[in-house]
C-alpha cells in the first residue's frame, strides 16, 4: 500500500488531479461511491480522500469493510459547498482505531 485516491464530485476530484493524484473517481450517488471505495480497497490504496457528504452516505459500508483497521486511512474533506453538518471528528476516530482508546475532551 502506498498510494492516494480521491472520491468526490467533479470539482473536488479535478482539483486533486491537478495536484497529482492519479487514482480518482467522480461519483454522484452513494452506490457509485461504494463501488469506487471497494475498487480502491482492491487496489490496496493507503489513503482514500472522500468528500464528507459521500462519506456520511456510505459510512456503514466503510465500517463493515475496514472496521478497526488502520489502513486504508479515510480522510473526509468538505466538498465545494463546505463542511457538512454532523460530520464526525476524524482525529478522534483515527486515534480510537489506532490505539483502541477513545480520547475524551
Amino acid at each position: 500500500m502506498s498510494s492516494v485516491a480521491i472520491i468526490g464530485d467533479m470539482d473536488t476530484v479535478s482539483g486533486f488531479r491537478l495536484g497529482g493524484v492519479k487514482k480518482a473517481e467522480v461519483v454522484n450517488t452513494a452506490e457509485e461511491a461504494i463501488a469506487a471505495f471497494d475498487k480502491f480497497l482492491d487496489e490496496e490504496v493507503s489513503i482514500i480522500i472522500i468528500t464528507q457528504v459521500l462519506a456520511n452516505e456510505i459510512r456503514e459500508h466503510v465500517n463493515r469493510k475496514i472496521g478497526s483497521s488502520v489502513l486504508p486511512m479515510m480522510i473526509e474533506i468538505p466538498d465545494k459547498d463546505g463542511s457538512s453538518e454532523g460530520s464526525s471528528d476524524q482525529m478522534n476516530d483515527l486515534i480510537k482505531r489506532v490505539i483502541g482508546v477513545e480520547m475524551v475532551k
